[in-house]
């Protein structure tokens, strides 16, 4: 059974003189939005050695920092999604990260998961983005980026 954990992390690279954010589409049998790389936390796996797992899993990106901020948030299981938890599981509490990446990686998706990734800038991200928990957490992923870019 699946832990009722999971991970969501905006990479984020500086191109020219701002910052872009990766986000990648689902394909449309799993709702074809936009989204952050998400996964769940495997048995044994802290919060952070989960991030930087799905985000090398779902990007092939390295990333050259991976930090957790201070924020992260619940949402109800799908009942599509029920079987993969144990009964009694009703939420699923997902904790936000930021990886920074260098260069001019760019990201190889599985086009199982993904059909589409896109560098945008934050301003276009919350555009594209359609869940409010996520909206607010590329917010604030934002504010620490820039706060530690000055």
């Amino acid at each position: 059974m699946r832990q009722p954990i999971q991970v969501l992390i905006y990479p984020v690279k500086f191109v020219g003189s701002d910052w872009e954010y990766l986000l990648l589409r689902r394909v449309p049998n799993r709702g074809g939005f936009w989204q952050g790389v998400t996964g769940g936390v495997e048995e044994g796996e802290d919060l952070a050695e989960a991030a930087r797992r799905e985000f090398i899993e779902e990007t092939g990106l390295v990333p050259s920092e991976l930090e957790k901020i201070d924020y992260s948030y619940t949402f109800p299981v799908e009942d599509r999604y029920r079987h993969l938890y144990t009964p009694d599981v009703e939420t699923i509490i997902e904790y936000v990260f930021v990886a920074y990446v260098d260069g001019q990686q760019e990201p190889k998706i599985d086009p199982e998961e993904h059909n589409e990734w896109k560098w945008c800038s934050v301003h276009e991200a919350l555009e594209l983005l359609t869940w409010s928990e996520n909206i607010k957490a590329l917010k604030q992923c934002d504010s620490l980026v820039k706060a530690r870019a000055k």
